[in-house]
């Protein structure tokens, strides 16, 4: 990592239809706007161009709406993604070997996959029917090598697992980027964000969420994106019920001296805990 690098981050807090041609329409649109305003990476939220399918029960026929990785929009968002020279993470239903995953592509600015993340942790509860819809992820904490450096995936619920969060820490993440699908109303107010603050704090990385919003058929998701600095403070926030490309910069030079790299990391004692 150079000392003193900064770059420019984008998320793209999207409302959806249930067209998803036209979805990815206007993702391509703001994946371009962000680009053309300097972003270097660019995050899109929680099944980035689909309706939120969990919001109901699974019925026989949903993995119509899933593809493989590489399948057709990971060829679309890889080609833009050469074209204006910006790494893009975004999620969406995978099909593999006959299961579904909740998944998120990681393509360098180059346009090359290079990882994959599928979501570990799976939650069912009103409106997050998701065990029917997906398998438990079995790609491990996925961290990548990018140009706009060291990616850290944590899919929509994974974030809740302090374990998850300090694997991504321990691979060498510095930047979690969070695909999130969040409801109005969903925790008590501040907890949403004081979460990330506390996770960017113990573990000495900057965090970037984007997250779902408008109103669908069950689910009203929120908006709020943030982007949180590795000492727990939030550095950019985006308006919660509308639409925005959130843009702001990240620099890497404050993860050198942060609290998690001096202190907590390395006071780490993990040939005791299970003793405890």
């Amino acid at each position: 990592m150079e000392t003193g690098r900064k770059i420019k981050i984008a998320l793209v807090q999207q409302a959806n239809t249930r067209d998803r041609e036209h979805n990815l329409k206007r993702g391509l649109e703001a994946l371009e706007k962000a680009a053309r305003a300097g972003a270097r990476l660019v995050l899109f939220p929680e099944l980035s161009f689909l309706p939120f399918l969990p919001q109901h029960p699974a019925r026989p026929g949903f993995e119509i709406q899933a593809e493989e990785v590489p399948g057709p929009t990971t060829a679309i968002i890889s080609q833009r993604a050469a074209e204006l020279g910006v790494v893009v993470v975004f999620n969406l239903l995978e099909i593999h070997e006959g299961k579904t995953y909740d998944s998120s592509p990681v393509i360098d600015s180059n346009g090359r996959l290079i990882g994959l993340n599928r979501m570990v942790h799976v939650m069912e509860a009103p409106g997050f029917h998701e065990k029917g819809y997906y398998h438990p992820g079995d790609l491990g904490a996925g961290v990548f090598e990018t140009s706009a450096g060291r990616l850290g995936v944590a899919i929509c619920y994974d974030r809740h697992f302090p374990e998850y969060m300090r694997a991504l820490a321990l691979k060498g993440a510095e930047l979690v980027v969070i695909p999130q699908a969040g409801a109005k109303g969903e925790w008590p107010p501040g907890l949403f964000e004081a979460e990330l603050q506390v996770a960017a704090f113990q573990n000495g990385y900057f965090i970037a969420l984007a997250n779902r919003v408008g109103r669908e058929e069950v689910v009203d998701f929120e908006g709020g994106s943030l982007v949180v600095d590795p000492s727990g403070q939030i550095i950019a926030r985006a308006g919660k019920g509308r639409e925005e490309v959130l843009l702001t910069e990240v620099d890497f030079s404050l993860l050198d001296n942060c609290p998690a790299r001096r202190h907590f990391l390395p006071d780490r004692r993990p040939e005791i805990y299970n003793r405890l």
